[in-house]
């Protein structure tokens, strides 16, 4: 996303802990402060003014009224889930989730699971900021090489080592995004004139199932499921697809998922086999 930017010409300010070196060196600004201490957020933005804020790691309600009460901007784009959708299904569509209907609950990150802060966090915007102009991006699952949380590679290892795994959906068809497809897609929303929500996702969907067969037929090796296993990391998913019209008709096409992610597949193969 910030490479994206910075491509476009745009002037960049990355606001982290200070703990995680990045790639950027001299062109971009930086700000460090901790994102769940409001007394550090006020003081880290105090007399600054951003034409855009891209907030990828508000998670809960106090993370919103944290950042709005402290930051002057004229718009914010919000990192938001699909897991907003109670349930998600075949072709989710933004109006799927109403933020202006359901009690809002002022939480911390702890408070509750994840689903039900992400959607206390979008009842914030919805209900009390309703008067910034905000966008919310909806993603699945953000998947690629640098995938922190190693979700998608336990599938390949498990497979690859022999280890036992409970599936309890492995046949369900989900949806997923490729990273740096996600953050072009939120620096493209930069230069849009568009409030709201709006989904993002790779097209096309694919189950466990698929990706299991895929890692036996590429190593020879043999899944093991068991119900005694390792708990896999898309448990308790639904069958679900997400509908992207709304981010096509501002004019992003986005990947199919089936073009790229047996390549990803592959990467972590090497990856297990190192």
């Amino acid at each position: 996303m910030v490479n994206d930017l910075l491509d476009k010409g745009h002037d960049i300010t990355i606001a982290t802990r200070g703990r995680t070196p990045d790639s950027f060196g001299g062109r971009v600004e930086r700000i460090t402060f901790e994102r769940t201490d409001p007394a550090s957020v006020r003081e880290a933005l105090a007399g600054k003014h951003f034409d855009v804020i891209i907030d990828k790691i508000a998670y809960c309600s106090n993370d919103i009224r944290m950042l709005m009460d402290a930051a002057d901007f004229d718009r914010y784009i919000y990192m938001s889930s699909t897991a907003v959708y109670d349930p998600k299904h075949a072709d989710t569509k933004e109006d799927e989730f109403d933020g202006l209907n359901g009690e809002l609950v002022w939480c911390d990150r702890q408070d509750f699971p994840y689903d039900v802060i992400k959607r206390h966090a979008e009842y914030a915007l919805w209900q009390k900021y309703s008067d910034r102009n905000f966008t919310a991006v909806r993603y699945p699952f953000v998947i690629g090489r640098d995938d922190y949380t190693k979700r998608l590679l336990f599938y390949v290892e498990h497979t690859m080592k022999q280890i036992p795994m409970y599936i309890d959906n492995i046949d369900a068809q989900m949806g997923f995004i490729r990273s740096d497809e996600a953050g072009k897609f939120m620096s493209f929303l930069v230069d849009k004139d568009f409030t709201g929500a709006v989904n993002g996702s790779s097209k096309g969907t694919i189950s466990m199932r698929e990706v299991l067969d895929y890692v036996e037929e590429k190593t020879g090796c043999r899944a093991v499921l068991s119900d005694g296993g390792d708990k896999a990391p898309y448990n308790g998913e639904s069958e679900y697809s997400i509908n992207t019209d709304k981010a096509e008709a501002l004019g992003f096409e986005f990947s199919d998922l089936k073009d790229w992610i047996y390549e990803l597949i592959d990467y972590y193969i090497g990856l297990v086999r190192a």
